[in-house]
């Protein structure tokens, strides 16, 4: 008998499809919004680079809790609820988000509110969603998992960019309460899509507390730094109170994070995609292919070029550099990133350099940025989840991709704090115009040599794959 993809997977996807859309729809408008009705309604021209300054750090503060959360999420559902009864749950938080929004589009206090309900309900569903997916299969039908997840990741963008485009345009034509309406009804639907499959579904029971975890192994050897001093080594401290099986595990893991640590960086520059970009947005010449985009519509050129760029790497480009014997490790890709990251930040400057001059530069040039960003992301991200998971030992693979996620949360905590200071006149308050992105340019050039010295021979190691 062939295998089949478990019945349970088509209600988890078009979940998953639907709460994408409501998510990256909210993204689409927040930022402009926040600044535009919020932080600047008289549109005055003086008061306008404050009022960009406090609508990034409010967003950039709601992406970091949404990535902050996933630890939490994961952590209730492993231990004391399971995957079913969180993703349930938090979902309705999650609507009841949308509907503060919604329902208070000018009422700040209230807005905001629902904005951390849904970075409640988004951030804590997040990890147990995708590992739903995982659950659902068993030894008759694994070689179909791949297959499921490929579906699951592009629901994911297909719900990104329908959102992206629907959403600015029903903000501009039918107000607000409608633009935000419509993410909080499909994140209803994807609650009652979900529900609708609760007897389908593989549950994992939760496993309790354990007793020997990541933390507690971590907190013993910081009692015992005085020996660490003296040269002992920490595996051989940690043994003598914890299975040496588990500590060497747990140990394992500081290899991983010496990795991810040059990686909050990267996203301080990626994710201003959906905030700094769509402010710059508003000010360039819109005229793409005889029609005139939304400033909020451009950021869809991102889920568009993913859709398009994922296979063509992974299936022509990288097997074609392979057999002229260039072969793109883990570092690798991560550097290439790094400098493609980069050179869509140099556009970027040079195109609020243009607008500084009193220039109206072409939406085609924000556009040709995207697209490096895109191959960039596919590089660091998805490279990055891969080496996590690979690399990770089987007890501690939920512990490392929320670490994963942890980098994305203190990128754009920081770059809210970034603009936080902006905003009030603080030390960084020189930060604008072109000197913003010129900024961050010389961060990531200065992070992207760092990466090079530390993995140096990983990256000059010719036939290296993994």
């Amino acid at each position: 008998m062939s295998a089949k993809i478990p019945s349970s997977i088509k209600y988890i996807i078009g979940n998953e499809a639907a709460e994408r859309f409501s998510y990256y729809g909210l993204r689409a408008i927040l930022t402009v919004y926040l600044a535009t009705h919020f932080f600047n309604p008289t549109a005055n021209p003086d008061l306008q680079s404050i009022a960009e300054a406090k609508a990034n750090e409010v967003t950039h503060f709601f992406i970091t809790l949404n990535y902050l959360l996933p630890i939490a999420g994961a952590l209730l559902a492993d231990w004391f609820f399971g995957k079913y009864t969180i993703i349930l749950w938090l979902s309705l938080v999650y609507s009841f988000g949308n509907l503060l929004m919604a329902g208070f589009t000018d009422n700040y206090t209230v807005f905001m509110v629902g904005l951390v309900l849904i970075a409640i309900g988004s951030g804590g569903i997040k990890p147990c969603v995708s590992a739903n997916v995982g659950d659902q299969f068993d030894d008759s039908n694994q070689s179909l998992m791949s297959k499921a997840f490929s579906w699951f990741y592009l629901s994911i963008n297909f719900g990104s960019f329908f959102s992206t485009l629907l959403i600015p345009y029903t903000l501009t034509a039918f107000g607000a309460k409608v633009a935000f309406g419509i993410p909080g009804i499909l994140m209803f639907v994807a609650t009652l899509v979900f529900f609708a499959g609760r007897k389908k579904y593989v549950r994992i029971p939760p496993s309790g507390f354990p007793k020997i975890n990541f933390i507690s192994v971590n907190f013993y050897l910081l009692t015992q730094v005085s020996r660490l001093v003296k040269g002992e080594k920490a595996k051989d401290i940690a043994s003598e109170k914890f299975p040496e099986q588990s500590v060497h595990a747990i140990l394992s893991v500081w290899e991983i994070l010496g990795l991810f640590i040059f990686v909050p960086v990267y996203w301080m520059l990626s994710d201003q995609s959906t905030s700094e970009w769509v402010l710059q947005a508003t000010k360039l010449d819109l005229r793409f292919f005889g029609t005139t985009l939304l400033p909020q519509q451009v950021q869809a050129a991102n889920p568009v070029f993913i859709l398009i760029l994922t296979p063509l790497l992974s299936s022509f480009i990288f097997p074609m550099l392979e057999t002229k014997g260039i072969r793109f490790n883990t570092h690798r890709k991560i550097i290439t990133g790094f400098i493609l990251l980069t050179l869509s930040f140099v556009i970027i400057y040079s195109i609020e350099g243009g607008i500084e001059r009193g220039e109206h530069p072409s939406v085609w040039f924000q556009i040709a940025a995207y697209f490096l960003l895109t191959i960039a992301e596919i590089l660091v991200y998805l490279t990055g989840l891969e080496y996590a998971y690979a690399k990770a030992p089987a007890s501690m693979k939920s512990t490392i991709m929320s670490f994963w996620l942890l980098t994305i949360s203190l990128g754009n905590y920081l770059v809210s704090c970034i603009n936080g200071n902006i905003s009030q006149g603080g030390f960084l308050s020189k930060l604008t115009g072109a000197n913003y992105y010129l900024f961050f340019i010389v961060l990531m050039s200065v992070v992207t040599f760092l990466f090079s010295i530390r993995f140096r021979s990983d990256l000059f190691r010719a036939n290296q794959l993994s």
